[in-house]
Parts: structure tokens; C-alpha cells; sequence
């Protein structure tokens, strides 16, 4: 519990620094994209697998998007072959070491000091870079139009932001899963852009929002004896629907 705790105020930290460009750069989707993208990784070798699946992915997509095929569709057209395979090599043709049900949703419960250490590493860097290029994530972000003439690389730009955000979900998989990494990247930054009035209150609060989900999604798992990771996705779209109703 005392692992699970720290991690969830981890992974909190890092939904702070990355959530907010995920969410203003639209790119939730594939977020969720990398994390299923990983499961037939998962299944192989663990998260060394997961993380070559990840990048294989994110290679696959930027690819796609150079031969001019939307973003959102060149995520679905690599995320549905993702899922698939792996869901067959977790049925009868690989012999996996974790359930299926642990490589899908997670188990905050059982979270190593090893996976506390990389995810703190990941944050970390994340951090390192976020300050490197947030005038760039700006420019893309808010006036892409005029992003080069800010002397801006957009490529550069989207292409740290994927290997950025690939990072962040390999490191939450072990909380959340493959089918819930959303539910820490995404679901607090989008609740909290609804009321934010600047980048820097939006990284902020999506901080202690992710922190607060993920404590409260604790207590509830343990209570209701329930899954840690589903716990903290259910909690964080009740939240969202009801700021987005009184918004």
C-alpha cells in the first residue's frame, strides 16, 4: 500500500507536466493507443517488450501521419492490430507470466521498488525536457500557422512529445494497465482544462487532481475490494462529468 501510494503521487506528477500537452495537443487518443499498443509486449517480455511494442507503434504512426493520414486514423489502424495480437498470443499461443487481467488493468498493489525508481526517472526527465521545449509545445499547441516562423521544428517538436508520452505509459502500466493509462495521463488534465485559465494552472491542477484520483481510487479499491487501476478510471470520469456540468 505504502508503494502504491507513492507511485500514484508519481504518476501524478507526471499526468502534471505531460497530461496538459496531451490534452492540448489532442493527443489523447494516442496515448491510449500507446498503452494497448504495449499489451502484445507485455504478454512477450514484460516491459522491456511493452517498450519496443510502444515505439514500434509510435514509428508506425508518425509514419502514417507523413503519408498524410490523420493522426486519429493512423491510431486506429495500428491499435486495432495491436490489440489483436495480442490478445491471441494471450489466449493459447504464448505462455505469458501475468494474467491477462494484470497486463490490461494493472495492479497498483503490487508495485515493486523498481518500478517506483523508473517512474520517478521518467518523471524526471520528462520534467527535463518539458523545459527544454515547452516554447515549442507552445507554438504547436496554440498558433501552429506561425510556429516556424517562430523558429519552431514542429517534427522535432511532435516527435519528443510522442517519445515523451510513450515513456509516461510504460511506466503507468503497472499501475493501470494496458486499457487504463488514460485514466492518469488524460481523464485529470481534460477535467481540469474545463476550468483552467492558463498553462500554468492547468499543469498544476491536473498535479493535484491526478494525486487526489489516485489516493481516493486507493481507498476505494481497498474498501469496496476492488481493482486499484478501474477504481481510479471510474473515479476519474465521474469527476470529469460532474465539472463538466456545472461548467
Amino acid at each position: 500500500m505504502q508503494r502504491a501510494l507513492l507511485e500514484s503521487l508519481l504518476l501524478a506528477a507526471l499526468a502534471g507536466v505531460l497530461g496538459s500537452w496531451i490534452v492540448l495537443r489532442r493527443f489523447a487518443f494516442f496515448t491510449h493507443g500507446v498503452g494497448t499498443a504495449a499489451f502484445p509486449g507485455l504478454v512477450v517480455a514484460g516491459t522491456p517488450g511493452a517498450l519496443v511494442a510502444s515505439l514500434v507503434y509510435a514509428g508506425g504512426v508518425e509514419g502514417l501521419r507523413r503519408r498524410r493520414v490523420a493522426t486519429d486514423a493512423a491510431t486506429g489502424l495500428v491499435l486495432v492490430g495491436a490489440l489483436a495480437l495480442g490478445v491471441v498470443l494471450a489466449s493459447d499461443v504464448y505462455e505469458s507470466g501475468a494474467g491477462v487481467d494484470r497486463l490490461l488493468f494493472g495492479s497498483l498493489i503490487g508495485i515493486s521498488d523498481r518500478d517506483l525508481w523508473l517512474t520517478a526517472g521518467v518523471a524526471a526527465a520528462v520534467a527535463a525536457l518539458e523545459l527544454v521545449v515547452r516554447r515549442s509545445w507552445l507554438a504547436q499547441g496554440f498558433d501552429p500557422g506561425t510556429a516556424r516562423a517562430l523558429g519552431v521544428r514542429p517534427a522535432l517538436a511532435d516527435a519528443l512529445l510522442m517519445v515523451a508520452v510513450t515513456a509516461a505509459a510504460i511506466v503507468a502500466l503497472d499501475a493501470v494497465g494496458a486499457l487504463l493509462v488514460t485514466a492518469v495521463l488524460v481523464i485529470p488534465a481534460a477535467t481540469v482544462r474545463l476550468v483552467a485559465p492558463s498553462v500554468g494552472a492547468l499543469q498544476a491542477g491536473t498535479a493535484l487532481l491526478a494525486a487526489a484520483e489516485g489516493v481516493a481510487g486507493l481507498w476505494l479499491a481497498y474498501e469496496l475490494n476492488v481493482g486499484p487501476g478501474p477504481a481510479t478510471a471510474v473515479l476519474g470520469g465521474a469527476v470529469f462529468a460532474l465539472v463538466a456540468v456545472l461548467r
